[in-house]
């Protein structure tokens, strides 16, 4: 030190300090200009995704209370552990919020956003301010330890799906990074050492939106579980499972008989009406007159003392005449808007002697005991089927089937070229992005056949004016404006699927 106050710096060092300086901002700016804009973009979709995970979380939150004020026997265990859910979720999503809005007003001073949208920053390409606060005042190891407190608190719910426990490891992991140079930075040096502050605030907004839709996740998986716990033993009991309790005369009756928190190392015993069984616990009967048929027996399990220990059990099953048999081709729902394929038999009657109605929906015969049943109303139809026997149409039975909604499609980008792939973003060239359109399809999985027609979408890009599209096909004249490099972005794609209800596809980013 004493020697820097002997040798003071010339003028003309000081002149040359000074341009450093100088070229340095100048270099900084040129940065921001190009390149500071796309932070912009990806910040307001990450935004974007937040406020839609907040709508659908809202609506499982209060789905989940609904369903507690029916049976809080069954449900508040786990409304309990997802109102845990969304006060971690919430506590960590607000010192994020906070995390971001404190950086903001140290760069911007009195023109500070307290929203803290990239696209409000002032100097967004500063990179001090962000170091100084997350680095030298120690507020990044604070901010680490609390995303890694968040991710061991979910992965705490999936002790039985290591995949799952992996993934929430992986979206919130913190680790230190290995430099090309072979040194070793913890988790905050590499987030905030030299990253201008849009940069910064992107990626704290991402962290946000990985919180909001892993909450999603997690409280649909708690939701699952209020019916998963009814199959939970909480005793020793015999249980008699039938093929069927109603049986068509001439055929067999045929039923399992087994014991619950059965002990795979003990040798269990099946009697019926004193009779043994076989060691599968499988029960056979004749069925060769009409009426209601009844039986008894015990299960025989020795106990840990030795002790032969018994339950008893008792059942019946029908045995009636012929009656029908329905069947959805499909799935065992049907859904608005679509055709609904079944087949209908009535065992001993020809399928040009079957007929059906059905009770809030329409049908159609395709074929001899086959229909097309679309649903006019919501909540459950009731089928019922008819056979021609005698000259007289009798009822043979029938069936209620819930009526859903169609699933939401997922957007895709088909090429000009019908024998191209579809594809959900990524990479793509600018005169195949010419050619493109967006279909919205279930995909190559498909478990229901449905057609969705998009009806629009915004094209957004950088330094280019966002479009509005009316339709599926992507304006040639806005991608001419658009350079290789660029991230074209296609957002708030709506589709209408058959039953006229207009969806929300989201977005779709592609690198050209």
């Amino acid at each position: 030190m004493s020697g820097a106050k002997n040798c003071p710096e010339t003028p003309r060092q000081k002149m040359i300090g000074m341009m450093y300086l100088v070229l340095t901002a100048m270099l900084a700016l040129n940065v921001s200009s190009s390149i500071l804009e796309g932070f912009v973009m990806v910040d307001n979709s990450l935004h974007t995704t937040i406020e839609t995970a907040n709508v659908r979380n809202n609506a499982k939150y209060m789905d989940f209370e609904s369903l507690n004020q029916k049976n809080p026997k069954k449900v508040k265990e786990w409304l309990d552990r997802a109102m845990l859910v969304k006060a971690k979720s919430n506590e960590l999503y607000n010192y994020i919020q906070k995390f971001k809005v404190d950086l903001v007003r140290l760069a911007d001073e009195k023109e500070a956003n307290d929203s803290a949208y990239v696209k409000q920053i002032k100097n967004r390409e500063n990179t001090d301010k962000s170091a100084n606060y997350a680095i030298l005042q120690g507020n990044g190891k604070i901010l680490r330890d609390k995303i890694n407190a968040y991710s061991n608190f979910l992965v705490t719910f999936y002790k039985d799906d290591q995949a799952k426990a992996n993934t929430i490891k992986t979206i919130f992991a913190t680790n230190k990074v290995k430099q090309a140079d072979g040194a070793i930075k913890p988790w905050e040096d590499t987030v905030f050492e030299g990253v201008p502050l849009a940069a910064v605030v992107t990626i704290l907004t991402k962290y946000q939106s990985d919180i909001r839709a892993s909450e999603s996740e997690l409280v649909s998986f708690l939701k699952s579980q209020t019916d998963a716990s009814d199959f939970r033993v909480n005793k020793i009991q015999a249980f008699v499972i039938p093929e069927s309790k109603y049986i068509i005369k001439g055929d067999k009756y045929k039923a399992r008989i087994v014991l619950s928190a059965v002990d795979s190392t003990q040798q269990t015993s099946y009697f019926v009406n004193g009779a043994a069984l076989p060691k599968t616990g499988l029960y056979e009967a004749g069925c060769t007159t009409v009426g209601q048929k009844k039986y008894s027996g015990q299960i025989s399990i020795p106990g840990n003392d030795g002790v032969m220990r018994s339950y008893r059990f008792d059942a019946d099953y029908m045995v009636g005449e012929p009656t029908a048999t329905l069947s959805n081709e499909d799935l065992n729902v049907v859904y608005k808007g679509i055709d609904n394929k079944f087949s209908v038999s009535v065992p001993g009657v020809a399928a040009s002697n079957i007929s059906i109605t059905v009770e809030g929906g329409n049908s159609t015969q395709s074929a001899p005991g086959r229909y097309i049943i679309r649903p006019t109303r919501d909540g459950e139809i009731k089928i019922n089927v008819f056979a021609k026997i005698d000259k007289q149409n009798l009822r043979m039975g029938g069936g209620n089937y819930r009526v859903k909604i169609l699933p939401d499609p997922t957007a895709y980008l088909q090429p000009g070229d019908a024998n191209a792939k579809l594809i959900k973003g990524g990479y793509m060239s600018l005169n195949n992005a010419k050619t493109c359109r967006l279909i919205a399809s279930y995909g190559n999985d498909e478990l229901v056949k449905a057609n969705f027609t998009v009806t629009g979408f915004t094209m957004i890009a950088r330094g280019v004016s966002p479009l509005t599209v009316s339709g599926a096909r992507l304006n040639p004249g806005f991608v001419d404006k658009l350079l290789k490099g660029d991230i074209l972005i296609l957002n708030n794609i709506k589709a209408v699927g058959p039953d006229q209800v207009t969806r929300d596809l989201g977005s779709m980013f592609i690198q050209l």
